[in-house]
């Protein structure tokens, strides 16, 4: 038996593991694409709050525009950076912030900007999950090594 094998991440595969193929410049990539796609977000933003202004909508809705951006905004961010710590506890709750990530997308961006410059958004949780499992791969095998006493006895099916 081979052993579990580590789970990709966007746009790095599995060169997270070994920091190999390209790791660093892919991160460098990651960065660099998601800080001008944060600012190309918010400058949308900003041609979409100038359309309400042209259109005279009043300072309600303006302060709304302004107050829901900013929430999903926050949000999203959260949401994601906490999406790169654990694993989510309550899928149902995600599913249902879905939309609120999709408004607040520039909190995304933002925090896989960030993350990006210190590692690759995800890989110390993926890292957390590959070191547990080659782990618990480990104490599996030993303890057929030493049910049997035959290190081999798992390949030829003895076990």
């Amino acid at each position: 038996m081979g052993g579990p094998e580590p789970e990709g991440l966007r746009f790095f595969g599995t060169t997270w593991v070994g920091h190999d193929r390209g790791y660093a410049v892919r991160r460098a990539g990651v960065s660099a694409g998601a800080l001008p796609a944060t600012v190309a977000a918010c400058l949308l933003l900003r041609f979409a709050y100038e359309g309400l202004r042209s259109a005279a909508v009043g300072f309600f809705v303006h302060a709304l525009v302004v107050v829901v951006f900013a929430v999903c905004g926050a949000i999203a961010f959260q949401s994601t950076w906490d999406g790169f710590r654990r694993r989510p506890a309550d899928p149902v709750r995600e599913e249902a912030l879905r939309g609120v990530r999709t408004v607040g997308f520039i909190g995304s961006l933002l925090a896989y900007f960030l993350r990006s410059l210190t590692e690759a958004p995800g890989e110390g949780l993926r890292r957390r999950e590959y070191a547990t499992a080659l782990t618990r791969h480990e104490r599996r095998r030993g303890h057929r090594v030493a049910a049997t006493g035959r290190p081999d006895a798992e390949r030829h099916g003895r076990v």
